[in-house]
Formats: C-alpha cells, structure tokens, sequence
C-alpha cells in the first residue's frame, strides 16, 4: 500500500546494527592481510635481487680476472715486445685487443666490455665504439678501482608498471668496475695498476622475470582477497539482514506480547463493568417499555419520554455489547469462505445506508480469488466496522472503492479485502492511536471499533492494515492467509 501517510508500528531497521564489529574486524583482518601479503612480496623480491646482484657480480669478478689474465698475456705482453710501447691508435693494436676481449666474453651474458687508461681516465678500448677516446663516464666508480677496490653500480630504468604498458622501457644493468693489474707471476693479476676495466652485464631477463613473479603475487594476493571480500560481505550482509529480521521479530513479539498483556487487563476490568451494567440496563429497558405501553393508554401522546429511555438504553446495550465482544472475543471457527461473497454480503446489507449518504460505491473483485479459513461472521462484522468508518468518514458523500485481491507476502500466499473512501482521512497522529482500544476522534464512539476488527484479523493470523492522508481519505486492508 503506498499513500501519502503510511503508519508502521514498529523499530527502526536503521536502528539495528548488528555484525557491526564482526565487519570491522573482519575488513580490517582482510585489508591487514593484503597490506601484509604485497610487503612480504616486496621483501621476497629484494631479496631475490640481492642475491641476483651478488651472484652478478661474483661473475663479473670472475670474468674480469680470466680478461686480465686474456689481455695481459695476449695483449700487453705481444705487443710491448714487437712495438715496444701499447698505442690503440694503431689500427693492428686495437683490432688485436677487440678480437681477445670479444673471443673472451662470447657466449657471456656481457653487454659491454670497457679498458680505461690509468692517467687521465679516457676510455682506451670498448666494444662500445662511441665510447672510446671518451673521458670521465666511470665517475667515482672509476677512481674508486684505481685504488684498488673493485665496486659495482646497479642502473635501473623503468617499474613494474612498465610491464603492462611497453617492456622496451625496462633496463637492468649491473656496471662492474675492476682493476687492471700488471700480472707478476702466471695467472695472478697482482701487480701494479694498468687501468679499469668496466664490464656491463645485460640483466634484463632475471629481473623482468622476477618483476613478473612479483607482479603475480601481488595480483594474486589482490584476486585472494577481493574473493574473500566478496564472500566475507555476503555473508556478513546476509547474517546482518537475518540477525536485523530476527530482532524484528523478537522487538514485533514483544510489543504485541505487552500489549496483550495490556488487552487483557483491561478486558478483564471491561468484562467485569458490563457483566454489572448489563442486567440492571435490561431491567430499566424493560421497565421503560412496559411504561410505554402504559401511557399511551393513559395519556396517549405523551410516551416520547418513555421512548426516550427505551431507544437510550438499547444504545448502551449496543456500547455494553461492543465492550463485550472487544473483553471476550469469540472463538474462531474456521471453515473455506470466499472473500468475493462476504464482500458482496456485506456491500448489500450496507446499500441503503450508502443510498442515503449520498455514497458511490465501486466493486473490483478478483475472479479467481481462492478460498481462505476464516470464521465468515468474524471477518463479515469487522468488514462491516470498516464500512461503518468509511461513511462516517464521507458525511457529504463521495467515493467507495471495495476490491479483492491475491498477493504474496512473507513467503505466503495471501488474499486481501481493501476499502478505500475519499473522506475526510486521519492525521498522522490520529493515524497512530487508531487501532488502540477506546481511542476515537467521533463525538459519540467508544473507540472500540477497529480494535476489534484487529483482534478479529491478528486471531485470523492475517494483518490489518492502513493508509491515510488528511483530505483525501483512507484505505483499509484485511489480508488472511491462503491455506
């Protein structure tokens, strides 16, 4: 039912928080875990590149000392003897000197081999031939091994990042820079300085291959945990939606708990008044008939004051009677009714009264509306009680809507009587005392009513409900549940 004014009585669902530290920690446990899992994928990968590094530059040392010993002896040695002095700017020279270093380092992971001088530190040789007459490319490196101490330069171009965008972008060089030496006895580089070796190594392939083990285990550490978040979420979304229904449910049992408690108090008191007013109002009302009957033999025309009492005190059995039904309700006797008769039954019964209001009345009835297990005399009076309402509700006329129809609800299949009027509608606080006992707008009423129809439909284990709004009128709904 959706209409301007719409009372649910009720908590808030907003209101009910449950699972929420269960979702803090289990998000904050989950977020840790990845923070933890990409650090430890951090670690792991520095690790493998030291080790990468040292081993690299183990290699190089090693192949530094065979190019010394290489150069030394097939070099310098050859050449001082035939030309008495080393210059590379003879052509046989320095063609000798590539062919060593090149027949040296084929096969090798080198990119490039590079001999500078000991004096000035001008590139002598490289299989780099842009390099050679060049000076000072080896920096601190350079004076660094002519001092004696071999040292290493890592050179890094590009991220991981660059893996998914052009791999051309990622370099990794690892610059070696070893002494020169004058070898003094065979196979021992011991002697004085000549020069610098720098040997570059082409470390590309071990380190984008362990990028890419790096870039797996954080995706996969990622994919993990957006899996576990989704499924941590449903679950905790779905117990939150359960532990919110079932708070509902227990807050809903123990309003209608505390107010059956309240109703039956309060029936016990009524019961009791209307059982003391009831025989004492049936002695006056047949005392004031007799007296009718009395004067209009004696003193024909002057009964109106004995009628007075009589049509009064059939209106306070009617209110005692009210009090009755609403302090002890009847026992339900279920049989199959269908609703599209009581309606029609109780619409007919209701014809003149709407005739002489001025009322139009409209029926929308399902054809094929199941039966429901009802008490019909029940379900008829409280759909009386409701027509009652409406054409109070509508003095100077107006409209009548009666409709049946099959709805589900709650996982139940269910059939619903609905009343709408264009009357004069109820207030949103009018609205919520409504269905409490002895509560009515009317001058004349005892509020009883729609209290009864509610207790009528809850013993029917169907729902009463209803929408208003000032002005504009009121819609009921008498929803029972198919068998």
């Amino acid at each position: 039912m959706t209409r301007d004014n719409e009372y649910y009585h009720g908590p808030d669902p907003a209101s009910l928080k449950p699972f929420r530290l269960v979702k803090v920690f289990s998000f904050s446990a989950l977020i840790l875990f990845l923070i933890s899992t990409i650090m430890l994928a951090w670690l792991i990968a520095d690790h493998t590149k030291n080790m990468l590094l040292r081993r690299s530059e183990a290699y190089a040392m090693v192949l530094a000392e065979n190019l010394n010993h290489q150069v030394f002896q097939q070099f310098v040695l050859p050449v001082l003897v035939r030309y008495g002095k080393i210059g590379l700017r003879n052509k046989e020279q320095f063609k000798r000197l590539d062919f060593i270093v090149r027949n040296t380092i084929h096969g090798l992971n080198i990119q490039s081999v590079t001999i500078f001088d000991r004096e000035e530190g001008i590139v002598s040789y490289s299989t780099i031939k842009e390099r050679v007459g060049k000076r000072g490319l080896g920096k601190s490196a350079y004076k660094t091994a002519l001092r004696g101490k071999s040292n290493s330069r890592f050179i890094v171009k590009g991220s991981m990042f660059d893996l998914f965008s052009d791999e051309k972008n990622i370099s990794f060089q690892l610059k070696t820079y070893i002494p020169f030496r004058q070898e003094t006895r065979i196979s021992q580089s011991t002697g004085p300085i000549m020069g610098v070796f720098e040997i570059v190594q082409n470390l590309n392939a071990d380190f984008k291959a362990l990028l890419r083990l790096q870039a797996v285990i954080i995706g996969a550490a990622v994919l993990i945990m957006t899996v576990l978040f989704i499924i941590l979420w449903f679950i905790v979304a779905s117990g939150d939606k359960i532990m919110a229904q079932r708070a509902r449910e227990r807050q809903r049992l123990e309003e209608k708990l505390n107010h059956a408690e309240r109703l039956a108090g309060l029936g016990k008191m009524v019961a009791s008044v209307s059982h003391e007013i009831k025989n004492p109002l049936g002695i006056v009302r047949s005392t004031a008939e007799i007296l009718v009957k009395r004067i209009k033999k004696i003193a024909p025309g002057n009964e109106q004051l004995a009628e007075i009492i009589v049509e009064e005190t059939s209106r306070l059995d009617g209110i005692v009677r009210e009090f009755l039904d609403f302090a002890r309700p009847q026992k339900v006797k279920f049989m199959m009714v269908n609703l599209n008769e009581l309606s029609a039954k109780a619409l007919s019964f209701m014809a003149p009264e709407l005739e002489k209001s001025g009322i139009k009345c409209r029926r929308e009835l399902t054809a094929d509306l199941p039966l429901v297990p009802a008490d019909a005399a029940q379900i008829y009076q409280a759909l009386l009680n409701i027509l009652m309402n409406a054409v109070q509700a509508m003095p100077k006329g107006g409209n009548l809507i009666v409709r049946t129809k099959q709805i589900r609800e709650d996982e139940r299949q269910m059939a619903a009587i609905e009343v709408s009027d264009t009357g004069i509608g109820m207030s949103a606080e009018v609205g919520r005392q409504a269905l409490n006992p002895f509560y009515t707008n009317k001058i004349r009423g005892t509020g009883l009513g729609l209290a009864i129809v509610n207790n009528i439909v809850t013993a029917h284990q169907g729902r009463l409900e209803f929408a208003s709004s000032p002005g504009k009128g009121t819609t009921f709904m008498i929803k029972l549940p198919v068998a």
